[in-house]
């Protein structure tokens, strides 16, 4: 039981602090898989659930390996801009600045390896080979996650990965409305 001095806010931080990996793992599981159904539902126009139990779990594995990635993606690429800035290779950037920079930098070099990837990975349990449309996912590292990752890097560091995660389900949803028939 919850008493009245403790808020799910705070059960949330005390568990990705004690937790980082498998709590980014459990959000993004569950978050990017979810994001993926919406998609299905707004393209499909019908809320008939698009997977089988099989693939659900799949992709949900799928999102549970990325999260990894992302985690650690997450805090290289802060330790790398603060690097850069205090080898003088890149200006002090005040804090739109410096979240911008981390999710550029992010975005631009680790999150092609990732949207090669998760497309790779969700390719092994079809029959048939889908690279259709990979420019798409590209491109959404430039439209969508650069700005998004901005907003995520300008809050505190506990609270980035759950954002990433919620912006999954965001795009899985933007992308069912600029995919549907």
């Amino acid at each position: 039981m919850i008493n009245s001095s403790t808020s799910i806010l705070s059960i949330y931080v005390n568990w990705v602090h004690a937790m980082p990996i498998i709590s980014a793992i459990v959000q993004f599981a569950i978050l990017g898989t979810f994001g993926e159904v919406i998609s299905k539902w707004v393209l499909n126009r019908n809320f008939k659930y698009p997977f089988s139990f099989a693939i659900t779990l799949w992709k949900m594995m799928v999102w549970a390996i990325l999260a990894i990635g992302i985690k650690y993606a997450f805090k290289g690429f802060g330790g790398y801009v603060d690097s850069l800035v205090h080898y003088g290779l890149l200006p002090k950037l005040g804090r739109f600045g410096n979240a911008f920079a981390i999710s550029a930098f992010m975005n631009l070099q680790f999150g092609v390896l990732l949207v090669l990837a998760h497309r790779a990975l969700d390719n092994i349990p079809e029959s048939t080979k889908n690279w259709a449309n990979l420019h798409k996912g590209i491109y959404s590292l430039i439209w969508f996650w650069i700005p998004a990752h901005t907003i995520t890097f300008m809050l505190p560091d506990i609270y980035r990965i759950g954002l990433a995660a919620l912006w999954s389900l965001v795009l899985g949803l933007i992308l069912g409305f600029f995919n549907r028939k």
